[in-house]
């Protein structure tokens, strides 16, 4: 009976509860990413991304450099999300990435046939002559990546996958572990950025 009563009622001790979650997202990040992570009518393109079902150890990584202080090692710059989580704990953290990752991801597409075949080629097998690695290596050939370690990047916008190479291309974004992706991003160029951004954008 006090099993029963237990999983009917709040989380396990350690574990993130996704009522609680659901209730931080709908109070603080639904504006821009809508109830379910998918977005909104305002919150697409290079600045907002989506969060559904995304790994929740990414989105909690990713939570605390936000909230992380000026000048930390890995701290996120961005002043909309550096304000919107600096009230949080880091339970209401833990919590709102887990109700996230927990939602289902809608599908977005690949919309330029003339650039399908430079992504595909990029994401597949690299450039190893510029030493650019085939990003599939790291975010899998469907782009659904591997949880704690690199994000899912299939279904996502690609205006914000484009922003966030172009981001880490110039050193603006640098919580990435190792300088991963910056060293990756500062070999390639614009069109080809573009081409991998809406390439990622339809794998499914």
């Amino acid at each position: 009976m006090a099993i029963g009563a237990w999983a009917a009622g709040a989380a396990a001790p350690g574990l993130p509860d996704l009522a609680k979650g659901k209730q931080t997202a709908a109070t603080v990040c639904v504006g821009c990413h809508g109830p379910d992570g998918n977005g909104t009518a305002a919150g697409t393109g290079p600045i907002y991304p989506k969060l559904a079902g995304q790994h929740s150890s990414y989105l909690l990584k990713q939570l605390r450099n936000f909230k992380a202080a000026e000048g930390a090692v890995e701290r996120r710059a961005n002043a909309i999300m550096n304000g919107m989580v600096a009230a949080l704990s880091d339970e209401d953290l833990r919590n709102v990435a887990a109700f996230y990752a927990s939602q289902t991801l809608k599908p977005e597409v690949a919309r330029n046939r003339q650039t399908i075949e430079l992504g595909r080629k990029l994401w597949r097998t690299g450039d190893a002559a510029r030493g650019v690695p085939a990003c599939a290596g790291c975010h899998g050939p469907a782009g659904a990546g591997i949880p704690a370690q690199f994000p899912r990047l299939s279904g996502q916008f690609a205006d914000y996958s484009e922003a966030q190479l172009k981001a880490f291309r110039t050193g603006e974004r640098a919580n990435d572990p190792n300088s991963m992706m910056r060293v990756v991003a500062a070999r390639l160029m614009d069109p080809e950025i573009k081409a991998l951004a809406d390439y990622a954008a339809g794998l499914r």
